[in-house]
């Protein structure tokens, strides 16, 4: 067995679709399925429920998905540990963080943070919220800095994680603005002239959050996609120059906004999100960084 079965499997079940799951893989969709069913072959069980949609797990992949999580946090714990044996490691807070949050909260944060605690020595790993997730699972990281919505949780067990609400975060469409400062589009468009929309990639976090913004509306809604990318940034950048409108996180313009380069497109079109904090409980096996816990302790303070 191969552990990436395993990071697969446990993508597979946060997903609920092989599509999704093989593009944050970065893998097709049937060598993503033929993975899936290598692990399936080797535990002799169906992990996976294929008569249902969306993707459901069977009991027994229910009862694995647990232990798959132990398996790798094991062994990613053991690697750690032992990265951890070298005195530079020691004295360094490792953050696994989604891009979006990398760029937009996560510097003024630490600025904040270091303002009212002390310099802090850090290594920032920027993933997808996914990746995000699965880095702290596996020992890769010390401290998660990730989104949660109550509609798509980050699901890390409490009895094992710790948590930390940090405040919350509104994604919004946004366009560029016209000559009188006024937004070049507006939801929630015509089936006449839709509006031409920026979208992220189908596997992305933020995407689903879209879906909901556009789900909770009554009124139907009319958009042209014009473009793709997993990242705000990229979107962003498009969205100024002109080329449609996009969902973005307020922390993501704030600049733009105050210099009317941006606008919202449309009032109601929105989803407010969690900016959470996760660490793994510390234990007699997984002490975890003395710098760590007393970062924790400050911002418990």
């Amino acid at each position: 067995m191969e552990t990436k079965w395993l990071e697969d499997f446990l993508s597979l079940a946060e997903t609920r679709s092989f599509s999704r799951s093989a593009a944050s893989r970065n893998v097709t969709q049937p060598a993503f399925s033929r993975r899936i069913r290598s692990l399936e072959t080797w535990l002799g069980v169906d992990l996976i429920d294929r008569t249902s949609y969306p993707t459901r797990l069977t009991k027994a992949g229910e009862v694995f998905r647990e232990q798959a999580l132990e398996m790798l946090a094991q062994v990613h714990s053991t690697r750690a540990m032992l990265r951890g044996q070298r005195p530079s490691a020691q004295g360094t807070v490792d953050f696994a963080v989604p891009h979006t949050l990398s760029l937009t909260y996560f510097p003024g944060w630490l600025t904040q943070v270091q303002k009212n605690f002390r310099p802090l020595n850090t290594r920032l790993v920027a993933a997808n919220v996914h990746d995000a997730v699965m880095t702290l699972v596996e020992g890769g990281c010390d401290v998660l800095l990730c989104y949660h919505h109550p509609r798509q949780p980050v699901q890390l067990d409490a009895a094992r994680y710790e948590m930390k609400l940090l405040g919350t975060e509104s994604l919004q469409a946004y366009c560029a603005t016209n000559r009188q400062g006024e937004p070049s589009f507006m939801l929630p468009g015509k089936a006449s002239q839709p509006v031409p929309y920026l979208a992220y990639s189908s596997g992305a976090y933020l995407a689903r959050m879209v879906e909901l913004a556009l789900g909770q509306q009554r009124r139907a809604v009319h958009l042209d996609k014009r473009y793709e990318t997993d990242m705000a940034e990229g979107l962003k950048m498009m969205a100024l120059e002109g080329h449609g409108l996009a969902f973005l996180p307020a922390s993501a313009v704030a600049r733009e906004l105050k210099a009317k380069r941006l606008a919202p497109a449309g009032e109601g079109w929105k989803v407010e999100m969690e900016i959470r904090l996760y660490r793994e409980k510390p234990s007699a096996l997984r002490p975890g960084k003395p710098v760590v816990q007393e970062l924790w302790e400050h911002l418990s303070a």
